[in-house]
């Protein structure tokens, strides 16, 4: 083994290059198979040769040095959280001039991890921007992941069982679409990434997901690209959501190119803390009460209570309920009871960090770290989408028209239309 390169290299080098596995075949003369191959975590992995991690680190310091007229873009950030969908396209070379964020916990951590710029604003309610979009500077990506919690399963039953609304009925979060459209509609962006709960496609028997490609493609004009897409090929755990991807004008762009690692994906043994504070273990009175719970419902035919996993495993969702009781993750721990993930865990099974590397800024309280993490989206993810995105995205800031910004009325719709 080549002492001083490891595959965590190789995988950081190639993902700062912007290059696909595709890409850095072709570059290097290896095979695909043999680049995978390089990446693998592990000591079975195979180290790539010094010539080949010098193709590689040349190439991040060209990408940095024509990071430019021709390949800098400025993006937004939207509906933001903690910051997930911008990394990609910040290591696209994009420079973010706009976020949007309503939650002040979120905002606190984005502000750690994101140093401001004097030419970047932060703002909150995306609503009065919304009103007047000319506010929001000129940008060439929309970035997005508007408020699933509306077309979520869990949301749309508990507000079902209240008698509530949802979806485009809802007064509060259900319009924010119709805000993102606006800004769309006014900017005409050459591009957007959009992301949401996979259940966004069957809301409302599709009424709601028909609605939105509706706008986009028929009101707003825009080339339309839809996938669920699930975290487990990139990190330890089983979270599908949907992406939609738009261009302006036409382009070659299709989902069916996405690239997925090979093999069955990473254990959740590969981002565990080797000695996690003891107070993430759960209390004797918690365990007692979460194993009755799971035995009474049980008993009656439904399927609620803890889940046990294990380095060998890969979990379920982690979700922003995860500060009550931990317990649709809670880790084995022999001879005593079982533990929640620590934020650091969230942080990489979010694939915000990986374990030996850049440490994401946490400033917030375990509480607030497990709801922003919960709401998140998975960083590596969006990566292999915006890789996708490049050449298309590319291809149109270099042709693309000047097209003068739209200065029409704000615009709603009916839950029918």
């Amino acid at each position: 083994m080549n002492a001083g390169h490891t595959h965590h290299e190789f995988l950081e080098l190639r993902e700062k290059s912007g290059l696909s596995i595709r890409e850095v075949a072709a570059l290097t003369g290896k095979s695909d198979r043999m680049i995978r191959r390089y990446e693998k975590s592990g000591d079975s992995g195979t180290v790539a040769p010094h010539l080949v991690l010098e193709a590689l680190r040349y190439e991040v310091q060209k990408r940095k040095a024509s990071l430019s007229q021709n390949q800098t873009f400025r993006f937004i950030d939207l509906f933001a959280g903690i910051g997930g969908l911008r990394v990609p396209f910040d290591e696209l070379g994009g420079k973010c001039v706009f976020t949007a964020e309503w939650d002040r916990f979120a905002r606190e951590t984005y502000a750690a991890n994101f140093p401001e710029t004097d030419d970047h604003m932060f703002a909150g309610d995306i609503r009065p921007f919304a009103e007047n979009p000319e506010r929001i500077p000129d940008h060439d990506v929309l970035l997005a992941g508007f408020p699933c919690q509306p077309f979520s399963i869990a949301g749309v039953s508990k507000k079902n069982s209240l008698g509530r609304p949802h979806g485009f009925l809802c007064d509060t979060q259900g319009t924010l679409f119709y805000d993102l459209a606006e800004i769309i509609r006014f900017h005409r962006p050459p591009a957007f990434l959009l992301e949401n709960v996979k259940n966004l496609e069957r809301h409302d028997g599709g009424r709601t997901f028909a609605t939105i490609m509706h706008v986009l493609r028929n009101e707003l004009g825009y080339e339309v690209h839809t996938r669920v897409i699930s975290s487990q090929h990139w990190v330890p755990q089983k979270r599908e959501r949907i992406f939609i991807v738009g261009f302006r004008e036409p382009s070659d762009f299709s989902f069916d190119n996405l690239e997925l690692p090979s093999g069955d994906g990473p254990l959740l043994g590969s981002i565990l803390e080797t000695d996690p504070d003891e107070k993430y273990t759960l209390s004797p009175k918690l365990w007692n009460y979460l194993q009755g719970y799971r035995k009474k419902h049980e008993s009656a035919g439904n399927g609620f209570g803890y889940s046990l996993f294990g380095p060998n495993d890969v979990t379920r969702t982690l979700s922003a309920r995860y500060y009550k009781d931990g317990s649709e993750i809670l880790i084995e721990q022999k001879g005593k009871q079982p533990r929640r993930l620590t934020p650091r865990e969230c942080a990489r099974l979010m694939g915000f960090e990986k374990p030996g590397q850049t440490r994401f800024n946490i400033p917030v309280s375990d509480t607030q770290a497990y709801r922003q993490f919960g709401n998140a989206v998975v960083v590596p993810v969006v990566r292999a989408v915006a890789d996708l995105m490049k050449p298309h995205l590319f291809d149109a800031l270099a042709s693309r028209p000047e097209v003068p910004p739209q200065r029409e009325l704000p615009f709603r719709h009916t839950a029918s239309g």
